[in-house]
């Protein structure tokens, strides 16, 4: 395919996404759960010129490119807006979800498929990695639309992001184990454990270079494109190391995102590069579920509904013995995570576009290749279309759709975009950007906002007192948090007897839990 067919290509399929996203918000309906049945429809219709460009499309969209193109964007997108210390406070239920929750995914799908439709147990394992990461999109956006507690979204995104990973390392060893014809145990976790670690180093080294640079440069395209060549560099570097390129690139956003975004970055880059990383995530995301949607016919769906059913059946099985079986373990060590929120991080498992993404990277010659993409696509669009559906209804039985966003919440957000604002005002200052007058102006004007705005809080408040209890709630965790920080520098100064800090340490764990219980 020459490159003006390949061109031509990527902007009819943006179009037919674009068309899809009047009609979805004509209609009222998630814009993932549209694309899917745009990507059903257009593959079932027989328009000629999109069948002439399909034709021809294997020649430019090869599997290694397919991975190459869309994964990194998609990862460090999603990990380039999660906060580290909020990673940090839930980590043991997010690591055990994202990594022995896959793997089970993965063994719970693949034996089933090696059972009952009669894959090799190997090609059955890589169906089950294919299928085992969650991409939650619709289901965070109605997360921003109802009072769902800030800690269960974390839980929900940070899951979807380290299994990601996870699913695509041990994609990448099962599919090699097929090729191969063996896969050893031994050799397996090792490789397992090289590639994880050797991507986290790899992320972490360029993501802490990539920091430092954009710390010296206030220019927010240049700043832009330079996380753009991250997302990319770190996805490369790792795989020609032969570690893992998911691992570098979701370490790399993370870095990215709370050291060199957050500190060496203008309030107006911020914006700018969140905005950005936004809509490439969309327009990659459309270009995934159309792409497979394309090569993907309801015919063929229908005439294998009975290996479709069944590996809609696994995944949800799986879904919900990692859920129900890991979140108890996890209650054990840490703060507790309520039998509602399981509810929801069931509903939740959704599957989306590194599914796809990592479904069209097997190559042509892989066994059963189109009975794996049409089964992923069966699974994908039955947890996007009926799970992504009924999750708004799930919260509503559980008593979790009151709306944010009132009167308090938006003078609240005032008072930290004036912040924000005032901080971004000291800067030009104290960089000579504005002159003296110009500053004593715009200070007093914030200063005038920022004071209306603390009268309409004061007011709300003088109403309804219950209103900051979530604040409450949030300070005295990170008070408790620094009161236990303390406690550990007392004992490494020897001020107090090691027993002693176990002691206060566990008064200050049963108070933080009792704190958790109540947010639930």
């Amino acid at each position: 395919m020459t490159t003006n067919i390949a061109v031509e290509f990527v902007i009819w399929l943006l179009i037919a996404a674009s068309i899809i996203a009047v009609v979805a918000a004509r209609l009222r309906i998630p814009y993932t759960v549209a694309l899917v049945l745009g990507g059903l429809i257009l593959g079932s219709v027989h328009l000629p010129i999109l069948q002439n460009l399909i034709s021809q499309k294997p020649d430019w969209l090869t599997p290694s490119v397919t991975l190459v193109v869309f994964l990194p964007a998609l990862l460090f997108e999603g990990s380039l807006k999660l906060q580290v210390q909020q990673l940090r406070e839930n980590a043991l239920p997010i690591l055990l979800l994202a990594t022995v929750g896959v793997m089970a995914a993965t063994l719970i799908t693949g034996f089933a498929a090696h059972w009952v439709l009669g894959l090799p147990i190997l090609v059955g394992l890589v169906f089950g990695t294919v299928t085992a990461a969650t991409d939650p999109i619709s289901v965070l956006s109605i997360f921003e639309e109802v009072s769902v507690p800030k800690r269960l979204s974390v839980i929900v995104e940070g899951e979807s992001l380290f299994n990601d990973g996870t699913a695509a390392v041990l994609y990448g060893i099962l599919a090699t184990g097929v090729a191969s014809g063996s896969l050893g145990i031994g050799s397996g976790i090792q490789n397992f454990l090289v590639d994880v670690l050797g991507g986290g180093g790899v992320g972490l080294t360029l993501g802490y270079l990539f920091s430092k640079l954009t710390e010296r440069i206030d220019e927010p395209q240049i700043e832009i494109t330079l996380t753009m060549v991250l997302a990319y560099s770190s996805y490369l570097v790792a795989q020609a190391l032969h570690l893992s390129g998911v691992i570098a690139t979701v370490t790399a956003g993370l870095l990215i995102g709370n050291l060199g975004a957050r500190v060496g970055m203008s309030a107006r880059t911020r914006v700018a590069l969140w905005s950005f990383w936004e809509y490439f995530s969309f327009a990659i995301n459309s270009l995934v579920f159309l792409i497979i949607g394309l090569q993907v016919r309801v015919g063929t769906l229908l005439h294998a509904w009975r290996a479709t059913l069944l590996a809609i059946g696994a995944v949800v099985l799986g879904r919900i013995l990692s859920v129900y079986g890991l979140v108890p373990v996890s209650n054990l060590f840490s703060a507790k995570i309520s039998l509602r929120w399981q509810h929801v991080l069931v509903g939740g498992g959704i599957r989306g576009a590194l599914s796809l993404a990592l479904a069209l990277s097997l190559s042509i010659e892989f066994p059963y290749r189109e009975q794996i993409l049409a089964m992923t696509f069966a699974v994908v669009a039955f947890t996007i279309v009926v799970q992504g559906l009924t999750i708004a209804p799930l919260l509503h039985v559980l008593g979790m759709t009151t709306t944010r966003e009132d009167g308090y919440e938006r003078a609240r957000v005032r008072q930290i975009a004036i912040a924000s604002a005032q901080s971004e005002l000291e800067d030009l200052r104290r960089n000579h950007t504005i002159s003296s007058p110009a500053y004593e102006q715009l200070r007093h004007e914030l200063e005038s906002r920022l004071e209306r705005v603390q009268t309409e809080v004061a007011e709300i408040y003088g109403q309804d007192e219950s209103r900051i209890l979530p604040e409450m709630q949030m300070a005295r965790m990170k008070l408790i948090a620094a009161e236990k920080s303390s406690i550990e520098q007392a004992v490494h100064d020897g001020l107090i007897s090691r027993q002693t800090a176990t002691q206060m340490t566990e008064n200050a764990d049963r108070e933080l839990n009792g704190l958790t219980s109540q947010g639930e």
